[in-house]
């Protein structure tokens, strides 16, 4: 019998967006949404430089912590490149969702990164500085060393919030092995 070998990992990129952008990607609720916010940031490699050819996707709850609902228009899911020098994502702030224990956990998004060089996707969480009671008691979250939490929580800008993404270095953010 013969045996296979492994196909060889390949990294991402450099030109992973083709194909994957497409207009209004970058909306994971429509136009016009009461209380949505654009969510933007910039993804820096482990010399501190901005990666203009990175990828994040984003899913989350609607406001009040329900899953997707396809009858509402609200899609929980976006994606955007940094083509622009930085993503940019359309969204309402997600309500708590339940940690699977019967308690809830404190209202964020998931972020997947894609960038070139790396053999597979990062995650990381972004939560929201308004909800800074519930980040005591969310089950993820209170794993993460006290001093590297900062790095999943997003800062208010105006109307909208700033989650800058580093993927090494001194400020690299958390990321999780699921």
């Amino acid at each position: 019998m013969t045996s296979l070998r492994s196909t060889p990992s390949q990294t991402v990129g450099p030109y992973l967006h083709i194909g994957l952008i497409r207009d209004e990607c970058e909306l994971a609720v429509p136009l016009g949404t009461p209380g949505a916010v654009w969510i933007t940031g910039r993804v820096f490699d482990g010399a501190g430089t901005a990666i203009d050819d990175a990828m994040v996707e984003t899913w989350q709850a609607d406001a009040p912590g329900s899953a997707d609902d396809e009858q509402s228009g609200r899609r929980g899911f976006a994606r955007s490149d940094t083509r622009r020098g930085q993503f940019a994502l359309y969204t309402v702030v997600p309500g708590p969702v339940c940690d699977g224990a019967g308690g809830l956990q404190a209202p964020h998004l998931d972020m997947s990164v894609f960038a070139r060089g790396l053999l597979h996707r990062l995650v990381t969480r972004v939560y929201f500085p308004e909800h800074a009671d519930r980040h005591r008691a969310d089950p993820v979250l209170v794993t993460v060393p006290p001093e590297r939490r900062d790095t999943l929580i997003a800062v208010r800008d105006g109307a909208g919030y700033v989650f800058d993404v580093y993927l090494q270095g001194a400020s690299e953010t958390v990321f999780f092995d699921v």
